[in-house]
């Protein structure tokens, strides 16, 4: 109903335009009565007609009545008519008297007069229609004087309508005219208020306004629910005609966000019909809340100007990069949809006023690129390897559709969604943080439709506040969160694997108490619990008797410090001692299963601090004979030993092996570490290699390095196989000092070719708050592009109190928050 009474008011208003354009032709639409008396018995009931009484023409009175006359077809247009009364000679009454024949016009409304008008207020075509109507609508428009008038009107209409408020320097002028004609059609859905007093114009704007000219103001007056609240208030800003007053009262009318979910191409607003820009504010479902108030913002600032529409990518598969903000769409036929990347909404603003900016702008994207290419050909300045890699993939979009972004709104609500919520706390501009999230995405996709599991993102950069209230100090840092218990912070590598492996093990208890000898040989083997059944881990099984309850203590606490790292369980009923006896230890000891339960080892658990018992736990877990990765080298190198290690330029052979595996376990595995190294698998063994030796050694090659004890670097000679009793003989020669070493490493640390960032020096002096949002607490915060401040769009007093509660500030959080300064130094990746 609604949108028909809009379409046929439209309609009106482009009829009644077209009028008014057109030519008139002389007194088409006057009408003549040959007496008073005729006049007065033809007049029907409820309408208006103009007459003017004339008992002969005089030529001082030929410009009026040709104003007159013309006239007579624009008013027709409203129902009003336009009549020449006849006077005869001998009548003398009231209206034909010589006081008022060709004087005075009389407006009447049936046979009652409304108004009498001097003829020297009817001047044109413009006063007689304003005036007239100006009459005729005495209730519908409403003229003020003073401010108190005009905020009395304000307050009778919050909450029910709105208000069109509108000075004109004089009345019975073309702008009086057009306010009139749109007052006609409108007011019956908004309340007109005309005024001609300057001070009263000057008096409602922090301006100061051209008096001479017409103003047009629309006052929200509708969403103003508080009687303290004052109306909005949106200027028109084109020249004062019938028109643009149609278009502005169209475009008000008009919701202030649109939410779509359709292609943008394919998406037509009323501002695109009007030959406005709409503007489109990308979002997604986990940040729906602040994307809906960010361009409920934007909309306010740009009313009258363009048009704001609301995109979900999650409803609409853009083909478009996932940094990308904003779009805007011109009404300029085949012009495609832009796709931006946007600091905050002052730019967005800009955007739509300054029509060079979206050339602008890609073109500073373009430059910025290349200038990421230049640097990636010069990767020699990149000083940190994590920083490098990361900008040399820059342009890798990551599949992070299953990871839920949190915000201030949604973060508290969605760690009740799952048993198990998994948190990835980072910040945008940070290099390790952008590795670290490339390896979440990873874990995502191993841990899709893992009953109770729940993967999460926040962005520190977009949500400090919140940061700061979980006591987030570094960045990134990933915790588990379960209903009822502590927060576990994730303390290990970083690798997709090992993330992957500490959440499905936090999923069970550590340790895990067993009730019966058979729950604890399945858990030997590895199939219980069912959880844990597909996750190929060593299992570690304390035995207790109910005698040993000190070691059991101190094996419980280890367990919760072991937490997420270790697959630990319990067992600790009366027939524990028959368990144990089986693997050949008595209680308290412990029970490590490799390979599946194949291979179970017994160990007696001397020791009972609970210190000594994680030193304990962390060593037996070890394997005997390893092959290093970058991953678990730090673990080795704690033990302070030699390394005995087999470098190959792939698996090693069975026999290899097998030798290898004899050494490890024989009498002197306690005095060094034997492993080996895949140089397909870790091509860092290449560097290794290249700083023992000045070219690359043939494979595979057996080395003896003591990182911690002289750096001497010894060569198991080439020639020999490698088979235990052969490498023991060599081993014998190195301690009786029998070889020399290949290389010596140097003593100075190794350090990366440059210092590290330093952000701090890199950071401005005063730094602006980020979050608009009350009660968010500073952070430490990265440089600020330039013209990227946070600070709130300033606003007229009468119209920044009406959005001062949920405003969402200046920053573009949505869907792909960017940050130019910090892209300078970890490049096109703060979209993330």
């Amino acid at each position: 109903m609604e949108a028909q009474k809009d379409r046929w008011v439209s309609s009106l208003v482009f009829l009644l335009f077209c009028a008014s354009s057109i030519p008139r032709s002389g007194s088409v639409g006057l009408q003549q009565e040959p007496s008073p008396q005729h006049y007065f018995s033809g007049l029907e009931a409820g309408k208006a007609s103009l007459a003017f009484f004339t008992p002969s023409v005089s030529p001082g009175a030929q410009p009026f009545l040709e104003q007159i006359e013309s006239s007579a077809e624009a008013l027709q247009d409203y129902g009003i008519s336009v009549v020449k009364v006849n006077c005869p000679k001998e009548d003398g009454s009231r209206y034909c008297g010589k006081e008022n024949a060709l004087r005075k016009a009389f407006l009447f409304r049936g046979n009652r007069l409304i108004r009498e008008f001097p003829t020297d207020a009817l001047f044109d075509v413009n006063s007689v229609v304003a005036n007239v109507l100006f009459a005729l609508l005495f209730n519908e428009v409403k003229y003020v004087e003073t401010l108190a008038d005009l905020e009395n009107i304000e307050n009778v209409l919050k909450g029910k309508s709105n208000m069109v408020f509108a000075y004109v320097p004089a009345t019975g002028t073309a702008e009086h005219r057009a306010v009139m004609e749109a007052a006609f059609v409108y007011g019956t859905i908004h309340q007109f208020v005309l005024t001609t007093e300057a001070a009263l114009l000057k008096a409602t704007s922090h301006d100061d306004p051209d008096v001479s000219s017409a103003w047009l103001l629309f006052c929200h007056c509708q969403r103003a629910t508080d009687p303290a609240q004052p109306c909005r208030r949106t200027a028109l800003g084109q020249p004062l005609t019938l028109l643009n007053i149609h278009r502005h009262l169209k475009l008000m009318g008009a919701p202030l966000v649109t939410e779509v979910a359709e292609d943008p191409e394919k998406v037509s607003t009323v501002h695109l019909q009007l030959g406005l820009p709409l503007v489109f504010i990308l979002s997604q479902k986990q940040t729906y809340e602040a994307d809906r108030r960010t361009a409920e913002f934007v909309a306010w600032q740009l009313l009258g100007k363009a048009g704001v529409a609301l995109l979900s990518r999650d409803l609409v598969d853009l083909n478009v990069l996932h940094r990308s903000n904003v779009a805007l769409k011109t009404p300029d036929e085949g012009m495609p949809v832009q796709y931006l990347v946007l600091e905050d909404t002052d730019e967005v603003v800009t955007l739509v006023e300054d029509k060079t900016k979206v050339k602008q702008i890609q073109e500073d994207e373009e430059e910025e690129e290349e200038e990421d290419e230049k640097e990636n050909n010069n990767q020699d300045i990149q000083d940190d390897q994590v920083v490098e890699a990361v900008s040399r993939d820059k342009k890798r979009e990551l599949p992070l559709e299953q990871v839920l972004v949190l915000t201030e709104e949604n973060f508290h609500s969605s760690l009740l969604e799952a048993a198990w919520t998994v948190v990835l706390f980072y910040a945008s501009w940070e290099a390790v943080s952008l590795a670290v999230l490339r390896s979440y995405s990873e874990v995502a996709a191993q841990l899709q439709g893992t009953p109770g599991v729940l993967l999460c993102r926040v962005n520190c950069w977009d949500w400090p506040g919140l940061c700061s209230q979980e006591n987030v100090t570094q960045f990134p840092t990933i915790r588990i969160y379960k209903e009822g218990q502590q927060p576990v912070t994730y303390d290990g590598m970083w690798g997709a694997e090992e993330l992957s492996s500490f959440i499905l093990l936090s999923r069970v208890s550590c340790p895990l108490p067993l009730a019966t000898v058979d729950e604890a040989e399945e858990y030997l083997r590895g199939e219980f619990p069912s959880e844990l059944s597909s996750h190929h881990h060593t299992s570690l099984l304390g035995v207790f008797s109910t005698a040993s309850s000190e070691a059991r203590e101190a094996f419980e606490e280890a367990g919760n410090i072991l937490s997420g790292h270790v697959r630990m369980g319990m067992y600790f009923e009366d027939d524990a001692l028959a368990l144990s006896r089986k693997y050949s230890v008595s209680p308290p000891a412990l029970l490590l299963a490799r390979s599946g339960g194949r291979s179970v080892e017994g160990i007696a658990l001397s020791k009972h601090s609970v210190q000594d018992v994680v030193q304990m736990i962390r060593y037996e877990l070890l394997d005997v004979f390893p092959e290093i990765t970058v991953p678990n080298l730090p673990q080795y190198l704690q033990l302070r030993k030699p390394f005995l290690i087999l470098f190959s330029a792939g698996d090693i052979s069975q026999m290899e092996s097998q030798e290898m595996l004899k050494l490890a376990k024989g009498r002197a595995q306690q005095a060094f570490v034997a492993c080996w190294l895949n140089l397909k698998k870790t091509p860092v063994g290449h560097g290794i290699l290249r700083k023992y030796f000045s070219t690359m050694p043939s494979l595979p090659l057996l080395l003896w390095v003591n990182l911690h004890a002289g750096g001497q670097v010894f060569k198991f000679p080439p020639e020999q196989p490698i088979t235990e009793v052969n490498i023991l003989s060599w081993l014998e020669k190195l301690q009786a000092g029998l070889e020399i070493p290949s290389s010596t490493l140097s003593e100075e640390d190794w350090k990366p070719p440059l210092p590290a960032y330093d952000f701090l020096q890199m950071m401005e002096p005063a730094v602006p708050e980020l979050s608009p949002h009350p009660g968010d607490t500073p952070v430490p915060h990265p440089p600020q592009s330039p013209g990227g401040d946070t600070a709130t769009r300033e606003e007229p007093s009468q119209e920044s109190t009406a959005e001062e509660v949920g405003s969402p500030g200046r920053d573009l959080r949505g869907t792909a928050p960017r940050l130019a300064a910090r892209d300078k130094q970890g490049k096109r990746h703060g979209e993330l």
